[in-house]
């Protein structure tokens, strides 16, 4: 795991000096070592920069940039079956001077070419450069685990694994993207392949563009779609023989992201996917594995008791931690940094805190991430599947007048419910859903936080809506079950542009690795084509999951309500973060920037401190935006 950035400057006015300051600030990705490379040609000055994690062969052998005859690699990622390749590649003649999975990939690349892709599994974020065609390569893995952004004006290709090293680059413009800061308002995140600045954009997961120095044309080329799977007949093997089939590639997955010449753990929550983890991990060594959870008792966020008993059970060393609310707090400040592309969600405080601890004891965590959008884990689809067709049979205006009811009538005046976990921002989201409960909008409602039409009033300025996957038509009629359609669109937007951003900086923040098991991508194209029932089954979410799952932790032990890394938005908002909004989100301020209509921030303000305690993730969402903004456009 590391850091990379660089340049094609046609204009062959950049240096060394400018690679060196645009891998600085990603010293947090690498603190073990950093390289660089300037390759000069007719066509362009080339500049590659890697800040090292050493993970695997920690010597120089390791060391990056690296170069093989004509090719030349900075990578940051890891191929975790670099081993069986390399051993198929010494029959065929090549020979290694060390035991990276980097080296191999030059080879790989010199033997087959852009094919060589198809044969990795793992995580890897690629750029590099064949100086006998002319060409550079830029590859980012078929779940987008790892981030890679680029920058293009001017005669001017940057890269890198985050938006920062752009701003270290005496070429780069610095203009706000506005389509992009609306998209960011609905979603919490910038949405892929867009970008918060002008002429930037993230590469696609599954994608290579590949860059002719000549021609200077550019292609974008898509080697990996989750809808491949998807479409496919679905599987006529029976259950046991599908729940075999599931556990061995689990294992396999879970065995490989174990491969590492330092120290590796799991990050414990006692729920099923990370119990899964450390279940099959744990079952198939002598040696205990090392599990780590968090809990911040102060805040109500804790799962801690339920992991202990779940690492008790299974004999890992197990490693619990308990945070107190202020240091939650305190990291409040540091988040635009770490995270220099708006980002809303505010689980990314106790990951953090979880990746911190987990760092004093171990170089590499395995996340669980990816579980729920493969297994139908969310409380969406449960909705989805059973509500969907039952709301588009009431009548538009019956819909409509509860809506209306809704409006009038706050949360937190609801009892019981209002205790219930996550219940302020379902009931917001529910009323965008009863307005048009259609398959399409019901997973635009569930994601968004503002419609088009109130962007349109928030919004200063006119914007364009971004295209996104969430708008993709790819999912044949015959494969178009709610399900599957939820799922899909899942893994492409939900998991890539929050849960895999949120755990890729939380961990990069304490120079951590992070793996993500079930992002194997034999997993999901074995999964994709499963029966519905397999995954859920009257009520039962994830089924195949668990029943693998209590093949080593009695039922007991995980039976309880899906819990989430929640932190209290609202109360925040409303005691120890008042200062902040009022510092962040005021009138001087919003009017000088000119991006929101005030009137619009006033008024959600006032509703929201006057007990409209769903409204929080709204606020939050401004004060997020507000932060960032005042980090890396004022500052």
């Amino acid at each position: 795991m590391c850091g990379i950035a660089g340049f094609v400057d046609f204009n062959k006015n950049s240096t060394e000096l400018d690679v060196k300051a645009m891998i600085a600030p990603l010293n947090h990705r690498g603190p073990d070592g950093e390289g660089t490379l300037l390759l000069k040609n007719s066509e362009a000055v080339i500049g590659f920069g890697h800040k090292r994690l050493s993970i695997i062969d920690l010597s120089n052998n390791g060391k990056q940039p690296m170069s093989l005859d004509h090719l030349h690699i900075t990578f940051n990622g890891e191929i975790y079956n670099y081993r069986e390749i390399k051993i198929e590649l010494l029959e065929l003649g090549h020979q290694f001077r060390g035991e990276s999975d980097t080296e191999m990939i030059l080879h790989a690349y010199k033997q087959w070419g852009i094919n060589a892709v198809d044969k990795f599994i793992g995580m890897f974020a690629i750029v590099l450069y064949d100086d006998l065609n002319k060409e550079i390569l830029i590859l980012r893995d078929r779940a987008g685990v790892k981030p890679l952004f680029y920058y293009q004006k001017n005669d001017l290709f940057l890269f890198s694994s985050e938006l920062k090293s752009f701003q270290e680059h005496p070429n780069f413009e610095k203009n706000l993207n506005l389509d992009a800061v609306a998209a960011f308002m609905q979603y919490g995140n910038v949405p892929t392949p867009h970008c918060i600045f002008k002429n930037c954009k993230k590469v696609n997961p599954g994608h290579f563009i590949k860059f002719d120095l000549k021609s200077k044309n550019k292609q974008e080329i898509q080697y990996w779609n989750v809808y491949d799977y998807y479409n496919k007949p679905k599987s006529k093997i029976s259950y046991q023989e599908a729940k075999k089939e599931t556990k061995k590639i689990l294992l396999s997955a879970c065995k490989y992201r174990m491969v590492a010449d330092v120290p590796v753990g799991v990050f414990l929550s006692g729920g099923y996917d990370s119990t899964t983890v450390a279940a099959l991990l744990q079952s198939e060594s002598t040696k205990k594995l090392k599990t780590f959870t968090i809990g911040v008792p102060d805040i109500g966020l804790n799962e801690a008791p339920y992991a202990k008993d779940i690492a008790h059970h299974l004999g890992t060393d197990h490693t619990e931690v308990h945070c107190t609310e202020e240091e939650a707090l305190e990291m409040i400040k540091d988040l635009p940094f770490y995270y220099d592309e708006p980002f809303a969600d505010s689980s990314a405080i106790p990951t953090t805190l979880v990746s911190k601890m987990a760092r004093k004891d171990v170089t590499v965590a395995l996340s669980a991430d990816g579980g729920d959008e493969i297994f139908a884990g969310y409380n969406r689809y449960d909705f989805m599947v059973r509500y969907g067709k039952k709301l588009n049979k009431i009548p538009s205006f019956f819909r409509n007048s509860l809506v209306g009811i809704m409006n009038n009538v706050s949360s937190e005046s609801l009892p019981i419910l209002k205790n219930k976990y996550n219940f302020h921002n379902r009931y917001e989201k529910l009323k965008t859903v009863l307005k048009d409960p259609s398959k399409k909008e019901i997973m635009l409602s569930l994601s968004q936080q503002f419609t088009n039409k109130q962007m349109s009033k928030i919004m200063k300025n006119n914007f364009s809506e971004l295209k996104t996957m969430y708008q993709s038509n790819e999912l044949l009629k015959d494969s178009n079950s709610s399900l599957s359609y939820m799922m899909a669109v899942d893994f492409q937007t939900y998991l890539l542009d929050d849960i895999l951003q949120k755990v890729d900086r939380a961990t990069m923040t304490h120079s951590l690795e992070g793996r993500e098991p079930f992002l194997d991508h034999r997993i999901l194209e074995f999964a994709a084509q499963l029966p519905d029932n397999f995954k859920y089954d009257n009520g039962i979410k994830k089924r195949i999951l668990k029943d693998i799952t209590h093949q080593y932790i009695p039922q007991k032990l995980l039976d309880r309500p899906k819990m989430g890394f929640a932190i209290p938005i609202a109360s925040w908002l409303n005691n120890q973060l008042k200062d902040y909004v009022e510092e962040y989100i005021n009138k001087d301020r919003i009017v000088k920037q000119g991006i929101f209509n005030w009137s619009y921030i006033s008024q959600l303000k006032t509703s929201f401190y006057s007990g409209r305690k769903e409204y929080d993730t709204k606020l939050w969402y401004f004060l997020t935006f507000q932060m960032w903004y005042s980090k890396w456009m004022e500052n």
